[in-house]
Protein backbone atom coordinates (compact mmCIF):
# COMPACT_ATOMS: atom_id res chain seq x y z
CA UNK A 1 0.00 0.00 0.00
CA UNK A 2 2.89 2.15 0.99
CA UNK A 3 4.09 2.15 -2.53
CA UNK A 4 1.17 3.03 -3.92
CA UNK A 5 0.76 5.91 -2.04
CA UNK A 6 4.53 7.07 -4.02
CA UNK A 7 3.26 5.53 -7.59
CA UNK A 8 2.92 8.63 -10.16
CA UNK A 9 0.22 9.82 -12.11
CA UNK A 10 2.15 8.23 -15.01
CA UNK A 11 2.91 5.21 -13.69
CA UNK A 12 -0.76 4.83 -12.38
CA UNK A 13 -2.10 5.62 -15.67
CA UNK A 14 0.05 3.12 -17.91
CA UNK A 15 -0.82 0.62 -15.47
CA UNK A 16 -4.26 0.93 -15.61
CA UNK A 17 -3.77 1.32 -19.91
CA UNK A 18 -2.56 -2.00 -19.34
CA UNK A 19 -5.35 -3.30 -17.26
CA UNK A 20 -7.94 -1.37 -19.92
CA UNK A 21 -6.91 -4.46 -22.53
CA UNK A 22 -4.48 -2.54 -24.36
CA UNK A 23 -1.94 -5.40 -24.23
CA UNK A 24 -3.67 -7.48 -26.03
CA UNK A 25 -3.05 -5.81 -29.19
CA UNK A 26 0.66 -6.00 -28.89
CA UNK A 27 2.77 -3.82 -30.98
CA UNK A 28 -0.08 -2.76 -33.32
CA UNK A 29 -2.37 -0.48 -31.80
CA UNK A 30 -5.33 -0.13 -34.12
CA UNK A 31 -7.33 2.62 -32.80
CA UNK A 32 -7.36 6.13 -33.41
CA UNK A 33 -5.93 5.53 -36.42
CA UNK A 34 -5.70 8.67 -39.06
CA UNK A 35 -8.86 8.62 -41.43
CA UNK A 36 -6.99 10.48 -43.94
CA UNK A 37 -4.05 7.66 -43.64
CA UNK A 38 -6.28 4.65 -43.65
CA UNK A 39 -5.95 2.81 -47.03
CA UNK A 40 -5.20 -0.21 -48.13
CA UNK A 41 -3.40 -1.64 -51.01
CA UNK A 42 -5.61 -2.65 -54.03
CA UNK A 43 -3.95 -5.40 -56.02
CA UNK A 44 -2.91 -3.36 -58.94
CA UNK A 45 -0.79 -1.45 -56.53
CA UNK A 46 -2.73 1.73 -56.11
CA UNK A 47 -3.99 3.07 -52.90
CA UNK A 48 -7.75 2.11 -52.54
CA UNK A 49 -10.06 3.85 -49.54
CA UNK A 50 -11.04 1.03 -47.12
CA UNK A 51 -14.61 0.51 -46.31
CA UNK A 52 -15.44 1.57 -43.04
CA UNK A 53 -17.67 -1.13 -40.41
CA UNK A 54 -16.74 1.00 -37.66
CA UNK A 55 -19.19 4.39 -38.31
CA UNK A 56 -22.16 5.35 -38.26
CA UNK A 57 -23.21 7.76 -40.84
CA UNK A 58 -26.13 5.70 -41.88
CA UNK A 59 -27.46 8.02 -44.01
CA UNK A 60 -24.51 8.73 -46.16
CA UNK A 61 -25.12 12.47 -45.79
CA UNK A 62 -21.22 13.24 -43.98
CA UNK A 63 -19.84 14.67 -46.77
CA UNK A 64 -22.77 16.10 -48.11
CA UNK A 65 -22.35 19.63 -49.74
CA UNK A 66 -25.65 20.71 -48.46
CA UNK A 67 -24.82 20.04 -45.23
CA UNK A 68 -21.47 21.59 -45.36
CA UNK A 69 -23.05 24.84 -47.10
CA UNK A 70 -24.85 25.25 -44.69
CA UNK A 71 -22.57 24.92 -41.96
CA UNK A 72 -20.72 27.50 -43.59
CA UNK A 73 -23.46 29.59 -44.16
CA UNK A 74 -24.24 29.04 -39.99
CA UNK A 75 -20.73 30.46 -40.06
CA UNK A 76 -20.99 33.80 -41.87
CA UNK A 77 -24.15 34.46 -40.50
CA UNK A 78 -23.63 33.90 -36.78
CA UNK A 79 -20.35 32.54 -35.77
CA UNK A 80 -18.12 29.51 -35.05
CA UNK A 81 -19.88 29.41 -31.54
CA UNK A 82 -22.61 31.17 -28.79
CA UNK A 83 -20.39 32.52 -26.17
CA UNK A 84 -22.25 31.50 -23.40
CA UNK A 85 -24.61 28.47 -21.47
CA UNK A 86 -28.02 29.41 -23.31
CA UNK A 87 -29.89 30.51 -20.27
CA UNK A 88 -27.71 33.51 -20.02
CA UNK A 89 -27.26 34.94 -23.73
CA UNK A 90 -25.93 32.08 -25.40
CA UNK A 91 -29.31 31.65 -27.03
CA UNK A 92 -29.77 32.10 -30.92
CA UNK A 93 -33.22 31.60 -32.63
CA UNK A 94 -32.05 28.66 -34.82
CA UNK A 95 -31.33 26.95 -31.47
CA UNK A 96 -35.13 26.86 -31.04
CA UNK A 97 -36.09 25.96 -34.50
CA UNK A 98 -33.71 22.74 -34.44
CA UNK A 99 -35.79 22.07 -31.16
CA UNK A 100 -39.18 23.19 -32.57
CA UNK A 101 -38.22 20.70 -35.82
CA UNK A 102 -36.85 17.65 -34.01
CA UNK A 103 -39.80 18.08 -31.74
CA UNK A 104 -42.27 17.82 -35.23
CA UNK A 105 -40.22 15.18 -36.50
CA UNK A 106 -40.26 12.66 -33.72
CA UNK A 107 -43.97 13.50 -32.19
CA UNK A 108 -43.01 15.18 -28.93
CA UNK A 109 -44.22 18.69 -27.16
CA UNK A 110 -40.60 19.96 -27.39
CA UNK A 111 -37.09 19.07 -27.61
CA UNK A 112 -33.97 20.58 -25.41
CA UNK A 113 -30.55 20.52 -27.49
CA UNK A 114 -27.31 20.09 -25.80
CA UNK A 115 -24.26 20.24 -26.94
CA UNK A 116 -22.78 16.90 -26.22
CA UNK A 117 -24.97 13.55 -27.08
CA UNK A 118 -22.78 11.59 -24.23
CA UNK A 119 -23.11 14.68 -22.06
CA UNK A 120 -26.73 14.69 -22.66
CA UNK A 121 -27.36 11.04 -21.13
CA UNK A 122 -25.17 11.67 -18.21
CA UNK A 123 -26.56 14.74 -17.15
CA UNK A 124 -30.06 13.88 -17.75
CA UNK A 125 -29.93 10.35 -15.84
CA UNK A 126 -27.80 12.02 -12.58
CA UNK A 127 -30.21 14.99 -12.46
CA UNK A 128 -33.91 13.02 -12.77
CA UNK A 129 -33.87 11.55 -9.54
CA UNK A 130 -32.85 11.99 -5.96
CA UNK A 131 -32.42 9.58 -2.59
CA UNK A 132 -34.89 7.56 -1.95
CA UNK A 133 -35.71 6.67 -5.82
CA UNK A 134 -34.74 3.93 -8.08
CA UNK A 135 -33.05 4.10 -11.49
CA UNK A 136 -33.43 0.61 -13.34
CA UNK A 137 -31.39 0.10 -17.00
CA UNK A 138 -30.81 -2.72 -19.31
CA UNK A 139 -27.02 -4.41 -18.37
CA UNK A 140 -25.81 -3.71 -22.03
CA UNK A 141 -26.91 0.37 -22.00
CA UNK A 142 -24.09 3.00 -22.95
CA UNK A 143 -21.65 4.08 -20.69
CA UNK A 144 -23.08 7.29 -21.06
CA UNK A 145 -26.26 6.10 -19.29
CA UNK A 146 -24.19 3.65 -16.30
CA UNK A 147 -22.09 7.34 -15.55
CA UNK A 148 -25.46 8.72 -15.06
CA UNK A 149 -26.04 6.41 -12.61
CA UNK A 150 -23.45 6.21 -10.75
CA UNK A 151 -23.59 10.61 -10.36
CA UNK A 152 -27.71 10.00 -9.33
CA UNK A 153 -28.60 10.05 -5.77
CA UNK A 154 -30.79 7.59 -6.68
CA UNK A 155 -30.27 3.70 -6.35
CA UNK A 156 -29.39 1.69 -9.59
CA UNK A 157 -30.19 -1.93 -10.61
CA UNK A 158 -29.55 -3.23 -13.84
CA UNK A 159 -31.86 -6.18 -15.80
CA UNK A 160 -30.60 -8.75 -17.89
CA UNK A 161 -30.26 -7.53 -21.47
CA UNK A 162 -34.12 -7.37 -23.30
CA UNK A 163 -35.10 -9.65 -20.43
CA UNK A 164 -38.79 -8.29 -19.64
CA UNK A 165 -39.11 -11.41 -17.14
CA UNK A 166 -36.36 -10.18 -15.05
CA UNK A 167 -37.48 -6.58 -15.20
CA UNK A 168 -40.82 -7.52 -14.15
CA UNK A 169 -39.31 -9.43 -11.14
CA UNK A 170 -37.15 -6.29 -10.12
CA UNK A 171 -39.82 -4.08 -10.24
CA UNK A 172 -42.70 -6.72 -8.43
CA UNK A 173 -39.47 -6.88 -5.26
CA UNK A 174 -38.23 -3.50 -5.11
CA UNK A 175 -40.71 -1.00 -6.73
CA UNK A 176 -42.68 -0.26 -3.22
CA UNK A 177 -39.44 0.55 -1.27
CA UNK A 178 -39.20 3.58 -3.59
CA UNK A 179 -40.70 6.59 -4.27
CA UNK A 180 -40.14 7.48 -8.29
CA UNK A 181 -38.77 4.42 -10.13
CA UNK A 182 -37.17 5.02 -13.66
CA UNK A 183 -36.92 2.48 -16.46
CA UNK A 184 -33.82 3.15 -19.15
CA UNK A 185 -33.44 1.08 -22.58
CA UNK A 186 -31.61 1.81 -25.70
CA UNK A 187 -34.05 2.58 -29.14
CA UNK A 188 -30.94 0.09 -30.94
CA UNK A 189 -28.45 -1.31 -28.49
CA UNK A 190 -24.56 -0.09 -30.43
CA UNK A 191 -23.24 -3.37 -29.58
CA UNK A 192 -25.59 -5.96 -29.93
CA UNK A 193 -28.17 -4.25 -32.78
CA UNK A 194 -31.09 -5.47 -30.99
CA UNK A 195 -34.40 -3.28 -30.47
CA UNK A 196 -36.16 -3.62 -26.97
CA UNK A 197 -39.66 -5.09 -26.38
CA UNK A 198 -41.44 -1.71 -26.88
CA UNK A 199 -45.25 -3.10 -27.00
CA UNK A 200 -43.92 -5.06 -23.99
CA UNK A 201 -42.20 -2.59 -22.02
CA UNK A 202 -44.48 -0.06 -21.28
CA UNK A 203 -47.45 -1.47 -20.32
CA UNK A 204 -44.88 -2.97 -17.72
CA UNK A 205 -43.83 0.11 -16.62
CA UNK A 206 -47.42 1.84 -16.45
CA UNK A 207 -48.45 -1.21 -14.43
CA UNK A 208 -45.81 -0.62 -11.44
CA UNK A 209 -45.95 3.39 -11.77
CA UNK A 210 -42.15 3.65 -13.73
CA UNK A 211 -41.46 6.25 -16.13
CA UNK A 212 -39.60 5.30 -19.38
CA UNK A 213 -36.12 6.96 -21.08
CA UNK A 214 -35.83 5.33 -24.48
CA UNK A 215 -31.96 6.44 -25.43
CA UNK A 216 -32.53 6.54 -29.32
CA UNK A 217 -28.93 7.53 -30.34
CA UNK A 218 -28.86 4.66 -33.13
CA UNK A 219 -32.70 4.27 -34.07
CA UNK A 220 -33.43 8.15 -34.86
CA UNK A 221 -33.23 8.18 -38.79
CA UNK A 222 -32.46 4.75 -38.81
CA UNK A 223 -35.38 2.74 -37.40
CA UNK A 224 -39.22 3.27 -38.93
CA UNK A 225 -40.35 3.67 -42.26
CA UNK A 226 -39.65 7.16 -42.47
CA UNK A 227 -37.04 7.22 -39.51
CA UNK A 228 -38.39 8.03 -36.26
CA UNK A 229 -36.90 5.16 -34.19
CA UNK A 230 -38.10 2.41 -32.41
CA UNK A 231 -41.86 4.18 -32.09
CA UNK A 232 -42.64 4.18 -35.32
CA UNK A 233 -40.88 0.53 -35.78
CA UNK A 234 -43.57 -0.73 -33.87
CA UNK A 235 -46.56 1.97 -34.21
CA UNK A 236 -46.50 3.60 -31.23
CA UNK A 237 -46.75 7.18 -30.98
CA UNK A 238 -43.74 8.75 -29.07
CA UNK A 239 -46.15 10.55 -26.68
CA UNK A 240 -46.24 7.14 -24.81
CA UNK A 241 -42.84 7.43 -23.63
CA UNK A 242 -41.69 9.66 -20.81
CA UNK A 243 -38.01 10.63 -22.58
CA UNK A 244 -36.73 10.27 -26.05
CA UNK A 245 -32.87 11.33 -25.95
CA UNK A 246 -31.04 11.42 -29.48
CA UNK A 247 -27.36 12.07 -30.54
CA UNK A 248 -26.93 14.31 -33.52
CA UNK A 249 -23.69 12.57 -34.40
CA UNK A 250 -25.16 9.26 -35.75
CA UNK A 251 -28.07 9.71 -38.52
CA UNK A 252 -27.50 13.82 -38.44
CA UNK A 253 -23.66 13.57 -38.99
CA UNK A 254 -22.52 16.17 -36.80
CA UNK A 255 -22.50 16.65 -32.72
CA UNK A 256 -24.61 17.34 -29.85
CA UNK A 257 -27.77 15.56 -28.17
CA UNK A 258 -31.61 16.13 -27.49
CA UNK A 259 -34.10 15.13 -25.14
CA UNK A 260 -37.88 14.90 -25.98
CA UNK A 261 -40.66 14.73 -24.14
CA UNK A 262 -44.07 16.43 -22.68
CA UNK A 263 -43.54 20.23 -22.23
CA UNK A 264 -43.60 20.54 -18.93
CA UNK A 265 -40.63 18.51 -18.61
CA UNK A 266 -38.55 20.23 -20.81
CA UNK A 267 -39.25 23.42 -19.30
CA UNK A 268 -38.25 22.23 -16.20
CA UNK A 269 -35.02 20.49 -17.93
CA UNK A 270 -34.13 23.61 -19.93
CA UNK A 271 -33.89 25.71 -16.28
CA UNK A 272 -32.51 23.39 -13.97
CA UNK A 273 -30.80 20.39 -16.13
CA UNK A 274 -27.03 20.97 -14.83
CA UNK A 275 -25.42 20.26 -18.65
CA UNK A 276 -27.33 22.65 -20.44
CA UNK A 277 -27.84 25.28 -17.68
CA UNK A 278 -23.99 25.17 -17.34
CA UNK A 279 -22.55 24.06 -20.89
CA UNK A 280 -22.31 26.26 -23.78
CA UNK A 281 -24.80 26.25 -26.48
CA UNK A 282 -24.36 24.14 -29.75
CA UNK A 283 -21.89 25.91 -32.16
CA UNK A 284 -24.20 27.27 -34.79
CA UNK A 285 -22.50 25.39 -37.67
CA UNK A 286 -23.75 22.03 -35.80
CA UNK A 287 -27.18 23.39 -35.68
CA UNK A 288 -27.07 23.98 -39.18
CA UNK A 289 -25.76 21.22 -39.77
CA UNK A 290 -28.33 18.85 -38.43
CA UNK A 291 -31.29 20.84 -39.27
CA UNK A 292 -30.30 19.93 -42.62
CA UNK A 293 -29.59 16.50 -42.40
CA UNK A 294 -32.96 16.33 -41.11
CA UNK A 295 -34.55 18.54 -43.77
CA UNK A 296 -32.46 15.93 -46.34
CA UNK A 297 -34.11 13.16 -44.62
CA UNK A 298 -37.69 13.92 -44.74
CA UNK A 299 -37.12 14.97 -48.42
CA UNK A 300 -35.32 11.78 -49.32
CA UNK A 301 -36.56 8.73 -47.89
CA UNK A 302 -34.66 6.71 -50.35
CA UNK A 303 -31.70 6.99 -48.13
CA UNK A 304 -33.29 5.24 -45.18
CA UNK A 305 -34.87 2.49 -47.73
CA UNK A 306 -31.32 1.84 -49.36
CA UNK A 307 -30.25 1.38 -45.59
CA UNK A 308 -32.54 -1.11 -44.87
CA UNK A 309 -32.03 -3.08 -47.85
CA UNK A 310 -28.16 -3.07 -46.82
CA UNK A 311 -29.09 -3.67 -43.54
CA UNK A 312 -30.56 -6.88 -44.15
CA UNK A 313 -27.87 -7.80 -47.13
CA UNK A 314 -24.91 -7.51 -44.67
CA UNK A 315 -27.03 -9.55 -41.82
CA UNK A 316 -28.85 -12.20 -44.05
CA UNK A 317 -25.13 -12.63 -45.66
CA UNK A 318 -23.03 -12.92 -42.63
CA UNK A 319 -25.49 -15.68 -41.25
CA UNK A 320 -25.80 -17.49 -44.26
CA UNK A 321 -21.67 -17.36 -43.98
CA UNK A 322 -21.74 -19.01 -40.25
CA UNK A 323 -20.80 -16.10 -38.34
CA UNK A 324 -22.53 -15.67 -35.26
CA UNK A 325 -24.28 -11.86 -35.49
CA UNK A 326 -27.11 -12.50 -32.35
CA UNK A 327 -30.13 -11.00 -32.68
CA UNK A 328 -28.73 -8.05 -35.08
CA UNK A 329 -31.48 -5.99 -36.31
CA UNK A 330 -28.82 -4.82 -39.09
CA UNK A 331 -27.77 -1.84 -38.59
CA UNK A 332 -25.07 -2.34 -36.06
CA UNK A 333 -24.11 -6.17 -35.96
CA UNK A 334 -22.32 -7.76 -32.70
CA UNK A 335 -19.51 -9.97 -33.57
CA UNK A 336 -18.86 -12.80 -31.62
CA UNK A 337 -15.87 -13.66 -29.93
CA UNK A 338 -14.54 -15.75 -33.13
CA UNK A 339 -14.88 -12.96 -35.15
CA UNK A 340 -13.21 -10.43 -32.69
CA UNK A 341 -10.14 -13.36 -32.34
CA UNK A 342 -9.65 -12.55 -36.25
CA UNK A 343 -9.92 -8.58 -35.77
CA UNK A 344 -7.55 -9.03 -32.79
CA UNK A 345 -5.32 -10.78 -34.88
CA UNK A 346 -5.60 -8.61 -37.73
CA UNK A 347 -4.70 -5.66 -35.54
CA UNK A 348 -1.77 -7.43 -34.20
CA UNK A 349 -0.36 -8.32 -37.54
CA UNK A 350 -2.08 -5.24 -40.49
CA UNK A 351 -1.47 -8.00 -43.45
CA UNK A 352 -3.70 -10.54 -42.30
CA UNK A 353 -6.66 -8.19 -42.52
CA UNK A 354 -9.37 -8.63 -44.68
CA UNK A 355 -8.48 -6.19 -47.76
CA UNK A 356 -10.54 -3.04 -48.42
CA UNK A 357 -12.14 -2.77 -44.41
CA UNK A 358 -11.50 -0.98 -41.63
CA UNK A 359 -12.62 -2.83 -38.64
CA UNK A 360 -10.72 -2.21 -35.56
CA UNK A 361 -11.81 -4.91 -32.44
CA UNK A 362 -14.12 -3.84 -29.87
CA UNK A 363 -13.28 -5.84 -26.35
CA UNK A 364 -15.49 -6.62 -23.81
CA UNK A 365 -14.37 -7.25 -20.08
CA UNK A 366 -12.95 -10.46 -18.86
CA UNK A 367 -11.90 -11.69 -22.96
CA UNK A 368 -8.13 -12.22 -23.29
CA UNK A 369 -5.94 -12.93 -26.46
CA UNK A 370 -6.66 -15.24 -28.48
CA UNK A 371 -10.71 -15.81 -27.44
CA UNK A 372 -11.26 -19.13 -26.53
CA UNK A 373 -12.91 -21.50 -29.11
Amino acid sequence: MSSERHTSLEQYARRRFVLSGTSVVKDHYPYCQSMEQLSVGAPNGRAAAAVSFAHYDYLALASDLRIQNAAKQAIDDIGVGVGASRLVGGERAAHRELEAEFAEFIGVDDTLALVSGYGTNVTLVSHLLTKGDLIIVDETSHNSIMVGTQLSRAATLTFRHNDLDHLAALLKAHRGNYGRVLVVVEGLYSMDGDVPDLPALIPLCRNHGAWLMIDEAHSVGVLGKTGRGVTEHFGIPASEIDLIVGTLSKAFVTCGGFIGGRQGVIDWLRFTLPGFVYSVGMPPPSVAAARCALGILQNEPERLRLLHDNSRYFVEGARARGLNTGTAAGAAVRRDRRTSRRLLCSANCPDCGAEGSATPPFLRDGWTYPAPD
